[in-house]
């Protein structure tokens, strides 16, 4: 039996109503949405707009501003892309994943933009102050994440989305880790949110959501059918349409509605806490073993996600025999190489990240194949 302590790349099991979901999409939903007058396709449009609503209202959005994508990565891609098209100062967290940092770096390198990144620190003021001290003239949008994927720290994005519309700063959030667990709005000063469906929002995986609050236009970075303006050969500016080019994926569409109405029902504070008592136990589990290392500092704040090394054991390999065990976690750079060289994590971490479906008694027998190998004279210590 395979246990997933995975969550952070992808939930796993998903819930019953998320599958039954999936599997009503294809059975009923087979349609194009947007592109036919006739039964199918309008039942279609129908459940997709249904989805859409459900993911605005979580977030305090508008519909029109919701909009569906194959990932969080593809959504960066767009906003950042879409908001820098026109040039100018670009400022990222020193926290970032691949997927902001790779396409800001792309775009500093080719002349495009000028990229500036900002340290986060576990205290909360010099972080803040750390972004201030980088805007210009002409900078003209900032992407932070809400909690980093290797550490799961919490930096202070509202602090800095205020400083950002003070200056009338677009301010770009990646919610991938804490979207589903904590109540994230608009109204708290994102301009442009960024998020997996496949994670916290527990839908299948190829789903993402763009949500922008209106003020600031994307320029797309697809252009193609959108079942309106057929005539026109120019992408239409009108949202969702202008960013959704090409067929919809219903069926994911649907697993987020699933995923989000499931939440709902079990509440937020309840998810978090839940998962939070794991990381706490596996955290004092871990501690009692020697050469133990966790990444977590005592000023900051984090999602339940827990990075660790053990002594000198390469995390690589100490995930693969842990795998061996049934044990499933990530190993080495979680795709975030910022955040590992402010780390000074060379080798990378191990990352333990718990769900809604896992349980302390897991987390314990983790800790205990943990100490067992570390303990089993097959390493040499250094600690």
């Amino acid at each position: 039996m395979l246990i997933n302590f995975d969550n952070a790349a992808t939930t796993f099991p998903k819930p019953r109503s998320v599958r039954k979901a999936v599997s009503e999409a294809v059975e009923l939903f087979g349609g194009n949405a947007g592109r036919g007058g006739h039964p199918l396709a309008m039942r279609t449009s129908a459940a997709l707009y249904s989805a859409r609503e459900t993911a605005a209202d979580l977030f305090g959005a508008s519909p029109e501003n919701t909009v569906f994508t194959l990932n969080c990565t593809y959504a960066l891609n767009m906003a950042i892309q879409g908001i820098m098209s026109g040039g100018g100062h670009l400022i990222i967290s020193g926290m970032e994943h691949n997927s902001a940092a790779r396409p800001a770096a792309a775009l500093a390198s080719s002349g495009r933009i000028t990229l500036s990144v900002a340290e986060v620190f576990p205290d909360d003021s010099r972080t803040v102050e750390a972004f201030r001290s980088l805007i210009r003239k002409d900078t003209k949008a900032v992407v932070c994440t809400l909690a980093g994927n290797v550490t799961g720290q919490i930096p202070p994005w509202k602090e800095i989305a205020a400083l950002c519309n003070e200056r009338d700063i677009c301010f770009i959030a990646d919610g991938a880790q804490a979207c589903g667990i904590y109540d994230i709005k608009m109204s708290d000063g994102i301009n442009i949110l960024c998020t997996a469906g496949h994670k916290g929002l527990y839908g299948i995986t190829g789903t993402g959501l763009l949500i922008s609050d209106g003020k600031y236009p994307i320029k797309p970075l697809i252009q193609g059918g959108t079942g309106s303006a057929s005539l026109s050969l120019v992408q239409p500016e009108l949202m969702p349409e202008a960013l959704e080019s090409g067929t919809p994926c219903i069926i994911g569409a649907l697993s987020v509605k699933a995923g989000i109405e499931f939440i709902r029902q079990k509440g937020m504070d309840s998810i978090r806490s839940h998962e939070e008592r794991i990381c706490s136990r596996f955290i004092k589990e871990l501690q009692a073993i020697p050469g133990a290392a966790v990444y977590r500092e005592p000023e900051a704040s984090y999602v339940p996600v827990v990075s660790f090394n053990i002594g000198s054991i390469p995390p690589e390999q100490l995930a693969a025999e842990l795998s061996e065990q049934g044990f499933c976690l990530r190993a080495g750079y979680h795709c975030a190489a910022l955040a590992h060289a402010s780390l000074g994590t060379r080798n990378g971490t191990i990352r333990f990240s718990p769900s809604v479906f896992s349980c302390e008694e897991q987390a314990a027998a983790l800790a205990n194949s943990i100490k067992n190998i570390s303990g089993s004279g097959k390493y040499q210590k250094n600690y």
